[in-house]
């Protein structure tokens, strides 16, 4: 396979800040089979294991609650042009399926989630930064409408976990993890001028005559 010049973009930003919206804008918005797009979440820690009472105690705001040495090495060999089977998570279940997903590589890699900037090497791993800042209140109701739309929570489950770990997960690592960014963007994917900015330069990534080795 011929090794080709790879940009490695890390969206974070709180849990509903809109950094899921602003990946998928971005991606949406590339020429065709020039781009990847995946999810931290996918890395969450398999505890298939433990009872499911159990499972759904566990921290999972916490950096350590994701398999971040396997993401690290996965966009090293995205960024080596070797592809990489990422692990597929069920949040009902609180566990790993059995499936995997392969991800091939592109010149641009877009990787997605709250704690992408908390942690060294991962943002080590990344060319360009960015953190999606949007206002507590409307992260707070984007999450509730998730959890209970897609992932089968009940309120008062989203609730406490909130205030349990989520809330004091995005206070001690999320929010600080702002000072790493690159660029801030407000207000997640309603933000079109940060959005074309982002993709202008991109779209002069891919069209340098020198891109390729």
């Amino acid at each position: 396979m011929t090794a080709m010049k790879c940009l490695i973009i890390g969206v974070a930003g709180g849990t509903g800040s809109g950094k899921s919206s602003i990946a998928r804008n971005i991606m949406n918005q590339l020429p065709k089979g020039s781009a990847v797009m995946f999810d931290h979440d996918s890395y969450y820690k398999d505890h298939r294991n433990l009872p499911i009472e159990e499972r759904e105690k566990l921290n999972y705001d916490h950096p350590d609650s994701l398999d971040n040495q396997l993401l690290v090495r996965h966009l090293h060999a995205l960024r080596a042009g070797e592809p990489v089977d990422k692990p597929v998570y069920d949040f009902v279940t609180h566990s790993r399926l059995e499936r995997i997903e392969r991800i091939n590589p592109a010149p641009i890699v877009i990787v997605e989630g709250i704690l992408i900037l908390a942690d060294e090497h991962i943002r080590n791993a990344c060319d360009i930064k960015i953190f999606v800042d949007t206002d507590a209140d409307i992260r707070v109701f984007r999450r509730i409408r998730r959890d209970m739309e897609q992932r089968g929570r009940s309120f008062a489950s989203i609730r406490e976990q909130y205030y349990k770990t989520v809330r004091p997960m995005h206070l001690q690592f999320v929010e600080p993890s702002k000072r790493w960014a690159n660029l801030i963007i407000p207000e997640g994917g309603e933000n079109k001028i940060a959005l074309d900015v982002v993709v202008e330069k991109l779209m002069r990534f891919l069209g340098d005559p020198d891109r390729k080795k």
